[in-house]
């Protein structure tokens, strides 16, 4: 970990101090309990966070959201309740796939899944079916507390625009760039990650970017 030149991991801080002081701070991620941070993780996949938010508050109007309901619910009842976050069905699978996992491995114990370490968990969870990289990331950083950062579209857009990483960088060349760079720090890494989210959403869009009113608009000339 951190062998990355000190001047990269200098850079990498002046931009998260840049942001921080433009954005304030992100308070992400939404979520009362770290099971519901889960369920959030794995609803969020191709679509906005206010679906979410409507397919959770479902959830909690039918008592649902605890593990043993999760774990013990029908699949179709499950899909019918999470349809506001769009690919029900789908979504309903792997979430009882995750839940499954939980039950057969770690007696169905969030805390317990937590105590183990990083490699181990995040190597388990990509093993669940429907479970990619950045879910199993945004589980082990938001939920569980581990020090992993997670990549997103916005994150490759960014510093690829700014030629920071190259544009052909794929998930796991992203994350070991700024692990090995950053200081090992889950605070850091959560409020970095939900900063360039922000970013990305207000200011580096896929199309018609806002550059000009961008915190990070002269960054090239630093």
């Amino acid at each position: 970990m951190n062998n990355m030149p000190s001047v990269v991991r200098s850079q990498l801080l002046a931009i998260y101090e840049r942001l921080h002081s433009s954005l304030g701070p992100s308070d992400w991620w939404p979520g009362e309990t770290s099971l519901e941070v889960i369920v959030g993780a794995i609803l969020t996949q191709n679509t906005s966070w206010r679906n979410v938010e409507q397919a959770l508050t479902r959830l909690k109007e039918e008592g649902a959201l605890s593990v043993e309901r999760l774990t013990r619910i029908g699949e179709e009842q499950l899909a019918e309740w999470i349809r506001p976050a769009g690919y029900y069905r789908i979504k309903a699978r792997r979430l009882k796939n995750f839940f499954r996992f939980l039950q057969e491995d770690y007696h169905g114990q969030i805390g317990a899944l937590g105590e183990q370490p990083l490699e181990k968990v995040r190597d388990q969870l990509l093993g669940i079916r429907g479970v990619g990289p950045e879910t199993a990331d945004s589980i082990l950083l938001y939920a569980l507390g581990k020090p992993t950062f997670v990549v997103d579209t916005y994150t490759h857009r960014i510093f690829s625009r700014h030629r920071l990483v190259p544009e052909e960088s794929d998930y796991e060349g992203l994350r070991s760039f700024f692990m090995e760079a950053l200081p090992e720090e889950v605070p850091l890494f959560n409020e970095f990650h939900a900063l360039l989210v922000r970013t990305g959403k207000t200011y580096c869009k896929k199309k018609a970017p806002l550059c000009g009113d961008c915190p990070l608009r002269d960054l090239e000339q630093q």
